[in-house]
């Protein structure tokens, strides 16, 4: 097994870490990991000539069940995501994603 393939699995195997949402900040979250590049994408190659298998398997954010929902219902297409929206700071500057964090933060 490389190393790059631990690091997916390890990604991958961990089931929920609680803290704040790396999006919206709610504290004592349960949180899932959201792969800013899909992990559908990881094989092709316009992928694979702009980033490095470690970096695209490691880019990613701890956030909660609601912002992930939100980030997915508003960019269902993975290559588009991987491609124009792979930082946080991009994420957030897609309109409907700013909304829906916006949202999430003045939910419990």
């Amino acid at each position: 097994m490389d190393v790059d393939e631990s690091i997916d699995e390890a990604a991958s195997r961990q089931e929920r870490k609680a803290g704040p949402c790396e999006l919206c900040g709610r504290p004592g979250q349960s949180l899932t990991f959201h792969h800013l590049i899909p992990r559908h994408c990881h094989r092709k190659k316009r992928f694979r000539n702009r980033f490095s298998i470690r970096e695209m398997r490691s880019r990613g954010l701890w956030i909660c069940r609601l912002c992930h929902g939100g980030i997915h219902d508003l960019i269902p297409d993975e290559k588009e995501l991987g491609s124009s929206y792979n930082t946080r700071e991009n994420l957030l500057t897609h309109e409907g994603v700013r909304k829906h964090v916006d949202w999430v933060r003045r939910q419990k």
